[in-house]
């Protein structure tokens, strides 16, 4: 069902037991789609089996001994003359 902004703002109790019930329901802003509402359960199911951000930066390439060796060999040299 699509809900007018102003309509879902006076309704969002009835919005959001519609989404319980019914599924997700479109909310409109100036007769263009701007979201939908979603019951947690339909969101648990859109996120099952999605790595979070956290699994997708953990789980990138590992580093090979070339690359680990230039970034200790970096963060051990100063990046530019500090003498005073």
């Amino acid at each position: 069902m699509e809900w007018p902004l102003q309509d879902a703002k006076n309704q969002f109790s009835r919005v959001v037991q519609k989404a319980r019930t019914e599924g997700p329901q479109i909310v409109t802003l100036r007769g263009e789609r701007a979201a939908v509402v979603l019951s947690a359960a339909d969101y648990d199911t859109l996120r099952a089996g999605r790595p979070s951000l956290v699994d997708d930066l953990l789980s990138g390439p590992a580093w090979d001994a070339d690359l680990a060796e230039a970034v200790e060999r970096r963060a051990s040299a100063p990046s530019r003359d500090v003498a005073l």
